[in-house]
């Protein structure tokens, strides 16, 4: 799968599980951050997004939160979490 494809799916699943009035596909490049001073998303929208990639990709996250946000980073992040999970090989 190429990278860029499971990152539009990524952006996606965001797009249709949290409610950003404005928020578009275009505010979401893949290597910004996500939460805090990047896209600005907080903490209820990591637990909806992570709802929505778990349904979707049958992905489970860790317990461990240093390593969710690492996951929850970026697109990007999410994308290399999600692949490695699925044994699924990302083209660039």
């Amino acid at each position: 799968m190429k990278r860029i494809d499971l990152e539009n799916e990524i952006r996606d699943v965001i797009l249709s599980s949290i409610d950003v009035e404005g928020l578009t596909a275009e505010d979401l490049p893949a290597e910004e951050t996500l939460f805090g001073e990047g896209v600005g998303l907080d903490s209820i929208d990591a637990l909806e997004i992570g709802a929505a990639l778990r349904k979707k990709y049958q992905v489970k996250f860790k317990t461990n939160a240093e390593e969710n946000r690492a996951y929850f980073r970026s697109i990007s992040t999410l994308a290399t979490f999600i692949a490695e999970n699925l044994s699924l090989p990302l083209e660039d």
